[in-house]
């Protein structure tokens, strides 16, 4: 009898983390960058330029509209030269879509048809000058 408790508790165990392998092998995106040391050598002067436009982002995802605000120092929208956008899980790429941003009423705007629930917004966008812009953020689709 103990000997079948401890083989059917074993047995569970091992199941489960072969689950939990490959639910995580299945969902794993892959590499963001192929050299981590290489990516990170520029990152301070890009942080410092992207604080010196004085840029920042408001983001929302409401009844299959995203809306993007670029704002600058002063508050009305900064003058950006081009945008582009990746709107995904947080957890997986398979849902990751590209919104066709339009410049609408002081914000970019773009119809998505996208599920309810939590995703990430990837905004990258230029000044006119060159210097790069990205903003990250998660965002809650509601109804």
């Amino acid at each position: 009898m103990v000997l079948a408790i401890t083989v059917s508790a074993f047995s569970v165990i091992i199941g489960v983390n072969v689950l939990m392998a490959w639910f995580a092998v299945e969902t794993f995106p892959g590499l963001e960058v192929q050299n981590t040391y290489v990516a990170s050598q520029g990152f301070n002067q890009r942080l410092h330029d992207q604080q010196a436009l004085g840029w920042r982002s408001e983001a929302d995802l409401t009844g299959g509209r995203l809306t993007v605000r670029v704002l600058g120092r002063d508050g009305n929208p900064a003058p950006v030269a081009d945008i582009s956008a990746i709107l995904g899980r947080p957890t997986t790429e398979r849902e990751d879509t590209v919104p066709d941003l339009r410049f609408e009423g002081g914000a970019f705007v773009a119809d998505v048809d996208v599920d309810y629930g939590n995703w990430d917004l990837r905004i990258d966008a230029h000044a006119a000058d060159g210097t790069e812009y990205t903003y990250r953020v998660g965002l809650i689709h509601h109804r």
